[in-house]
C-alpha cells in the first residue's frame, strides 16, 4: 500500500484504491482515497 497525508485525519495513512495517474506537465503521482475517512488522497511521485 502507498502512504499518503490525509488533511481531513491530519496524520499519515494509507492509499485505498491507490492508481498511478500524470499530472498536466508530464510528472507522475499517485490518487487514492484515505482508508478511515474516505477523503480524497494525492501523492507525487511513483508508487
Amino acid at each position: 500500500m502507498v502512504e499518503g497525508h490525509c488533511m481531513k485525519c491530519k496524520s499519515k495513512r494509507e492509499m485505498k484504491n491507490a492508481k498511478q495517474v500524470k499530472m498536466k506537465n508530464g510528472r507522475e503521482a499517485v490518487q487514492g482515497v484515505c482508508e478511515k475517512c474516505g477523503t480524497k488522497m494525492f501523492k507525487i511521485g511513483k508508487m
